[in-house]
């Protein structure tokens, strides 16, 4: 998926489940680690473990990841994301975001969102804002490259439900804000990756 002539820059990773996002965003890291021996990569976990299904599955990808790219390091922040690349990122530090969907989620829609009244869920869609924001300036500014990984789902069924609707399509408004500071936007499926922005 990559090769040594194939510079590692910024790039957000799209794609639906099972598509082989991750696997491209790791194998990004371990070339960047196989590339000088100042390199480190660490990866940014937004998953948490809801509940038993969930923490097998973490678990799972922690496994294999530490297979596959023994010096990846993981840090897990599932809400201040901006503040966690700034605190992160150097010149030789590539850092892996994993996911933006999941982290989009614990803002928008966190566990017991249908009991908050109508103003707590106006200051949380104002507080989702401003991270975001942040989250883009923090990608900007950060002096070493980083991969953002995320899912595309807006390709399917219209989803039934106010809430859902509004969740697919401020996920699709992430998703754009997100490539248009990336120089690099990759689309996969079938494990096979697309190319749809390549940096100037």
């Amino acid at each position: 998926m990559t090769s040594a002539s194939h510079p590692i820059t910024t790039e957000l990773i799209l794609g639906g489940q099972k598509s082989g996002k991750s696997r491209r965003a790791e194998l990004l890291a371990r070339d960047w680690l196989a590339r000088s021996a100042d390199h480190r990569a660490v990866l940014i976990a937004t998953g948490q473990a809801w509940d038993e299904e969930m923490r097998e599955r973490i678990a799972r990808h922690q496994r294999d990841r530490a297979e596959r790219v023994p010096g990846l390091r993981t840090v897990e922040e599932p809400h201040d994301v901006a503040a966690a690349l700034t605190r992160l990122s150097t010149p030789h530090t590539l850092l892996v975001v994993d996911c933006l969907t999941l982290w989009l989620t614990h803002w928008t829609m966190p566990v017991g969102v249908e009991a908050m009244s109508f103003e707590q869920k106006q200051t949380l869609a104002l507080d989702w804002q401003v991270q975001a924001a942040m989250f883009l300036i923090a990608v900007r500014k950060s002096p070493g490259p980083v991969v953002l990984v995320g899912n595309e789902i807006g390709l399917g069924v219209i989803p039934m439900g106010r809430e859902v609707r509004a969740f697919v399509d401020a996920l699709g408004t992430l998703n754009q804000q997100v490539a248009q500071v990336c120089p690099r936007v990759t689309l996969m499926a079938a494990g096979l990756p697309l190319t749809l922005k390549e940096p100037r």
